[in-house]
């Protein structure tokens, strides 16, 4: 019996690179509602009490970008109440450098192409619900659950920002329970350190790995905060930039990653949705029951229709041949830039619930639909 460790990490919605995240898509949503041609490759950069927006855009849209900013600032919990305590919020400093797209990359996107080159990855296994590893779904899902406890006030002293880890075992590549486990929470200056845990565990740990049929970890195993405490959520504290999260916005670091982020592209981008074409073709195949496992690669270049690279890999796992399994595939949806646009209906303002907990294993979004036959 071989027995092996895998560990990924999620961060809550409040994180400063997912402040980053949620106004970049929350800009692109807003663009798309009132254009659903327009183009964006916006750049968010949260500091220090400051905000600052960068990028490119095309798009007949006519939309406030500063209220835009400060609302999902508000929404992730950083409110006038708070700011000077924790140095940003909504009246932080914000600056707006987004300035119009190239006309050099218009030129290949207007003939539908790509809107840059670069390779993308899509990932599926059968060993969540999800068909998501499962290192990541129970990071994501502690991190979601960190933050409804927030939200709800289920545990009041909770700040927004904080993060997950879980380490995983395997046996003979099958997972067989949690190592270890790791949240960092930030918290009001009134909890001690010993409520935290405590409460932490019983309110957040607890509901989750019930949900997924695990046992907790050894007391040993499980740490919260591993400095004893932390009072100052958000950009004062570690500044934010948009797409820096690309392992935790795809698979956990359990299956290749592609070269670009997603958040602020519009669908031309390929880095966005090439990845979620990958994502949706993997996911099919296993969901059909071809592969326990696969992994999709797609490669584009700037101004080009078609992909350069398509490739599906099995890890062994398949139940048909090669030959069947690109059949399904090309069945399945059309890789040019266009024929993803088209067939995942990808020209709408969907963007901002990726923000946050990962891009894949969600409900609703085109690309985790499962085609039946």
């Amino acid at each position: 019996m071989t027995k092996t460790l895998f560990t990924s990490e999620s961060v809550c919605a409040g994180h400063p690179d997912k402040i980053c995240d949620a106004i970049s898509d929350a800009i692109l949503d807003a663009i798309l509602a009132q254009d659903p041609h327009s183009r964006g490759g916006i750049e968010t950069v949260a500091g220090a009490n400051k905000i600052a927006l960068f990028g490119e855009i095309k798009t007949t849209a006519k939309i406030d970008f500063q209220h835009i900013a400060t609302e999902k600032i508000i929404q992730l919990g950083y409110g006038l109440d708070t700011q000077q305590a924790w140095g940003f919020g909504p009246e932080s400093e914000f600056s707006n450098n987004i300035h119009q797209q190239s006309p050099e990359i218009a030129l290949g996107v207007d003939q539908d192409g790509a809107g840059d080159q670069g390779m993308m990855f899509g990932y599926a296994i059968n060993e969540t619900p999800e068909l998501m590893p499962l290192p990541v779904a129970l990071a994501h899902a502690l991190a979601r659950r960190v933050d409804e406890a927030r939200e709800t006030k289920d545990l009041a002293w909770l700040r927004p920002d904080g993060k997950a880890q879980v380490t995983v075992a395997y046996e003979n590549g099958k997972p067989v329970g949690v190592e270890k486990l790791i949240l960092a929470l930030a918290h009001d200056e009134n909890t001690t350190a010993e409520q935290v845990r405590s409460d932490a565990i019983t309110k957040i740990v607890n509901p989750v790995l019930e949900h997924y049929k695990f046992a907790l970890p050894q007391d040993s195993d499980i740490i919260i905060n591993g400095t004893g405490l932390w009072h100052i959520p958000g950009p004062e504290s570690d500044a934010g930039l948009t797409g820096r999260k690309i392992v935790v916005d795809t698979y956990g670091g359990y299956a290749r990653v592609g070269g670009g982020a997603f958040s602020g592209k519009d669908p031309s981008k390929v880095d966005r949705s090439g990845a979620y074409a990958a994502r949706y073709i993997a996911k099919n195949i296993v969901a059909a029951g071809l592969a326990t496992k696969c992994e999709v690669g797609l490669a584009y270049v700037i101004g080009q229709p078609q992909p350069l690279m398509q490739t599906i890999d099995t890890f062994g796992t398949a139940t048909v041949s090669d030959e069947e399994l690109e059949a399904f595939k090309t069945k399945l949806i059309d890789t040019s830039v266009k024929g993803i646009i088209d067939t995942l209906d990808l020209r709408r303002p969907i963007y901002s619930q990726t923000s946050a907990y990962g891009h894949f294993g969600k409900d609703g979004l085109p690309w985790e639909k499962i085609v039946t036959a």
